[in-house]
């Protein structure tokens, strides 16, 4: 429904134009909004006006109206002044304020849509009803984005977003929780994957600087139809779930670029436990002191390259190869050969994934 500050700013630049007075009042007869103290006009004036058949009215030196929405009284316009041009401008008035709240419900309508169509809630046939009726294309490629921020209910957040993207009524700005703002953004026919990471990247870094917020950011599979808005909404929410779990260091996480994270994450808890236990037997990577999850990472960042680990950590190779030792004799896995450090890259993502999911729970 339209705000009152939207009624109050509207009948204010009326004022400011026509120079005529304006007061807004519910139908029980309670202030709205006014550009003028309202004392004289009393309450039962009002609500006798508001249930009598008359769409307008002179009373006492006001002209009062009806504000419909789809025919049904909402509010009542008051104009102060008599004669003819008053009445006029009260009619002005009443039809911009109408048109207002055909706009604000339309757009209420159209957000409702958009979290029913993201949650599933919708039959097939209903969502292209009411797409139809809302005037949105069913037939159009889309993208959804999850943008996941530091604090809940990120007000700067959505404002910057609804700046940048709310303009353009081919895209849709929501939330379905607390701590995330989601963009359905339709692509032109020539934007591919290469547009749509590009939109993130500039998204990240506008939200981190100018709202002073740490956001990150996820994004589903180009669709083809309406209809898909969730397949691709539930991509994004797993990117972003797998991003958070195994690439902690990234901001921006893409649905067709999660590589081993993304069979990780669909293991069952079960499975996952009987592989860290046939591969570490009692001792888990979670177990592992600093020094050695240290080393282990960097190793692994230089590509199992033992000299160039040994100069990023400041030690000498004899130092690295000793303790590349030790832990093969606590583990039963030589990290320097290429399949047991397979093996130990991936129970180190594993383990990440347990430790998750036990959060969770």
């Amino acid at each position: 429904m339209i705000s009152s500050q939207v009624i109050k700013n509207t009948i204010e630049e009326l004022r400011g134009i026509t120079k005529i007075d304006f007061s807004v009042f519910d139908l029980e007869g309670n202030l709205v909004a006014s550009t003028w103290d309202t004392e004289q006009i009393a309450r039962n004036t009002v609500q006798q006006f508001g249930v009598s058949m008359a769409d307008s009215q002179e009373v006492q030196g006001y002209h009062f109206f009806k504000i419909f929405d789809d025919k049904i009284a909402e509010y009542v316009l008051i104009a102060r002044g008599a004669g003819e041009d008053v009445h006029v401008m009260g009619k002005v008035a009443v039809c911009q304020l109408q048109n207002l709240i055909i706009a604000y419900k339309e757009r209420f309508d159209k957000n409702n849509f958009i979290q029913n169509l993201i949650l599933d809630n919708l039959l097939l046939v209903d969502i292209y009803n009411r797409a139809k009726k809302l005037h949105i294309e069913a037939e159009a490629r889309r993208v959804v984005y999850i943008v996941e921020t530091k604090n809940e209910k990120d007000n700067t957040a959505m404002e910057i977003m609804k700046g940048l993207f709310g303009g353009d009524s081919r895209d849709f700005i929501t939330a379905v929780d607390e701590k995330s703002i989601i963009l359905v953004r339709e692509l032109e026919p020539e934007e591919g994957y290469e547009k749509v990471e590009a939109t993130a990247r500039m998204l990240c870094d506008m939200l981190n600087t100018e709202a002073m917020s740490s956001v990150r950011i996820a994004y589903g599979t180009i669709i083809q139809e309406i209809q898909q808005i969730s397949r691709s909404y539930k991509e994004a929410r797993m990117a972003l779930n797998v991003g958070k779990i195994f690439y902690s260091e990234r901001k921006i996480h893409a649905y067709n670029t999660l590589g081993i994270g993304r069979l990780i994450y669909q293991l069952p808890l079960n499975l996952c436990e009987m592989f860290m236990n046939e591969v570490f037997k009692e001792q888990m990577p979670d177990t592992f002191d600093e020094e050695t999850l240290t080393t282990i990472n960097k190793f692994f960042e230089n590509n199992l390259n033992v000299s160039e680990t040994a100069r990023q950590l400041f030690v000498h190779r004899n130092t690295l190869v000793y303790r590349l030792e030790k832990l093969q004799k606590s583990t039963g896995l030589d990290i320097r050969v290429f399949d047991d450090a397979l093996t130990f890259k991936i129970a180190l993502m594993v383990v990440n994934y347990m430790r998750y999911m036990e959060n969770e729970q």
